[in-house]
């Protein structure tokens, strides 16, 4: 049949081509070039897989659509030239709304000014902050300028935000004066003294030698930049170097910084390239038949600090032309609700915590759902009972649930909207495109059989190119032939579907953040009355997880929860500090002395009553 069609589609042509000639002739040519990619592509539209394929714990997908070899910036201003007039981002608590038009030209400008003030196109600045408008604005930025963007968590404490800065030598920052009970400029100025003394935009620091200029996004501060000044620096010069910046630049260039915490306490720069999101989000987007819909309006409540938000959200704006509409700068799940009401969003982001929470608001009933067709959720394992929610109260049809690593770019395996509710709740979707993963047995590095549990391994255009400046982490986490191991826990099914079945690593995810407890515990440890701590993660019903700190005192010693809980206010960022403080005279051990984790989960899981 699709020989049929295309061979009749052809003689068309041919017979319109010789009807006509000169301009006339390249039109025509034109129109038919275009219905015949639009042809292709509702050919070849990937589609889930409905007989079983796999015969080993190996699975490679698949895709009639090849790689995109562009930056970040060459997407935005494909989008732009596509799309001038369609809006592009919707800011609703700072009644900020640009079309890709508007924002491309705000894109360029902050772009060129930032290589007016003196970044240098292999650069870091760093973006610390919620989600406002002025986070993506430098993101587009930044890439078009050949800078590298640090993602910094606005959560971040003195010493963690002293400690990315410096691990990477970020020579700007960018940031608002303050949000919630976060003061970034306070913050900024205990660790560097000098900005009050030195030049506007030429600091120079003792303990963060690399800082040259922290831009505001708010106000005007004493020693600071602000985002205004940015874009007025750049002229006529700039715009011409920003604009042969362009063809110089690789798609392999990396261009995204993403701390994750280690487990030895140490946060780790995931540096990912123009290649990684740009291809990452591309192929969310056609999985998710972004280019098949009328219209996306994609409510994004998830951080734009995290990969979900600045890729998954971000870059699919750009390569798919969708619309993003940011509900609140900090999160609010009623803030969710009106937003898809008002905006017609018809996607919505979140993690389980997020939709848990919208499903259960009280006046849900009293908002129109009628809009939303399809949802994206990811960050941490989703009840099933949510998900039969999701269908019924907020009319979510095609939920699709997504999983991967900020070292993955970071989706590597994504449901399809039509998946059967069995593949939704039991497992994190099928492989995604251009994209390897096996499952392995931890300690040979040999392949399970099909079906059984092992160490999950991805292979592919997603895989980070190393840890920022660590070459050592970078060999742990990356084989020789390019294998990235996860530390998760997994099984694959014969349809190439994943079933995430625990962690290798003891990493927590509460509410979608992840949180190693090493760090924890090396901090917990600095207490003067603490003589030993363990941290697990225990079950909770909101967010999937809480921390548990398990402390043994020093001899003679009383403390209450109180009191730990204090000594970490300020220190570590909000979501570290652990929910339940238990004090302990001991811990189970193996044979060998070492502490059984596992079971000590268990223990405080039975203790607080959080298990029958």
């Amino acid at each position: 049949m699709s020989a049929l069609i295309s061979s009749s589609w052809l003689r068309s042509c041919v017979h319109s081509l010789r009807s006509v000639d000169g301009l006339q002739r390249s039109k025509t040519w034109k129109s038919c070039s275009t219905s015949w990619l639009q042809w292709c592509r509702s050919l070849h539209v990937d589609s889930p897989p409905h007989k079983p394929f796999l015969t080993s714990s190996y699975v490679h997908g698949t895709s009639s659509f090849s790689l995109l070899p562009m930056t970040v910036g060459q997407s935005l201003d494909s989008a732009a030239q596509r799309w001038p007039d369609r809006e592009a981002v919707a800011f609703l608590q700072d009644g900020v709304r640009k079309t890709f038009a508007q924002f491309q030209q705000d894109v360029d400008k902050v772009a060129a000014g930032l290589l007016a003030l003196g970044l240098k196109r292999g650069e870091r600045l760093g973006v610390w902050g919620p989600n406002t408008y002025e986070w993506i604005l430098f993101q587009f930025a930044s890439a078009k300028a050949g800078i590298i963007l640090v993602s910094l968590n606005p959560a971040y404490q003195v010493k963690e935000v002293e400690f990315t800065l410096k691990k990477v030598q970020c020579k700007a920052v960018v940031c608002p004066t303050r949000f919630k009970t976060q003061n970034f400029c306070d913050m900024l100025r205990e660790i560097c003294p000098e900005i009050d003394t030195t030049p506007v935009g030429a600091i120079k620091s003792s303990r963060v030698p690399d800082l040259r200029m922290v831009i505001v996004t708010d106000s005007r501060q004493p020693g600071m930049l602000h985002v205004e000044d940015v874009i007025q620096a750049g002229e006529s010069r700039h715009h011409k170097e920003l604009m042969d910046l362009q063809s110089k630049m690789s798609f392999d260039e990396p261009i995204n910084i993403q701390f994750t915490s280690g487990t030895t306490g140490s946060p780790k720069g995931a540096t990912l390239s123009h290649h990684n999101i740009v291809n990452n989000a591309y192929f969310l987007g056609l999985r998710m038949g972004y280019g098949l819909r009328p219209q996306v309006r994609v409510c994004v409540p998830v951080p734009m600090y995290h990969c979900f938000g600045s890729v998954l959200g971000g870059m699919s704006m750009a390569v798919h032309g969708i619309t993003l509409v940011f509900p609140s700068v900090g999160y609010d799940s009623r803030a969710n609700l009106e937003a898809i009401q008002n905006e017609k969003c018809n996607i919505v982001y979140g993690t389980p915590t997020m939709f848990t929470d919208m499903v259960n608001q009280q006046e849900l009933h009293k908002y129109d759902m009628s809009s939303v067709e399809a949802g994206i959720m990811g960050g941490s394992p989703c009840p099933a009972e949510i998900i039969r929610k999701l269908k019924t109260n907020m009319n979510m049809k095609e939920i699709t649930i997504c999983y991967g690593t900020t070292e993955n770019s970071p989706i590597t395996f994504l449901g399809f909207p039509q998946d059967i509710e069995e593949l939704k709740i039991n497992t994190v979707g099928c492989i995604m495109p251009h994209t390897e993963a096996k499952v392995v047995e931890p300690a040979t590095g040999e392949m399970v059989p099909l079906g059984a549990s092992g160490e999950l391994m991805i292979r592919g255009s997603c895989v980070m190119h190393g840890y920022w400046d660590d070459p050592d982490k970078t060999r742990e986490a990356i084989s020789q032939d390019r294998w990235y191991r996860t530390g998760d826990t997994a099984s694959l099914n014969s349809l190439g579907y994943c079933r995430i079945e625990g962690r290798i690593k003891d990493m927590i995810i509460r509410g979608g953040e992840n949180i190693y407890p090493a760090e924890i515990e090396q901090f917990l440890f600095t207490h003067p009355k603490v003589q030993e701590v363990q941290v697990v993660g225990v079950k909770d019903e909101r967010l999937g997880e809480q921390v548990c700190a398990c402390i043994r005192l020093k001899e003679g010693q009383t403390s209450s929860a109180e009191e730990i809980k204090a000594f970490c206010k300020g220190q570590i960022s909000h979501f570290k500090i652990p929910h339940y403080v238990i004090f302990v005279d001991s811990y189970p051990l193996t044979a060998s002395g070492k502490i059984k984790k596992n079971k000590l989960k268990v223990a405080m899981e039975k203790k607080l009553g959080l298990v029958e």
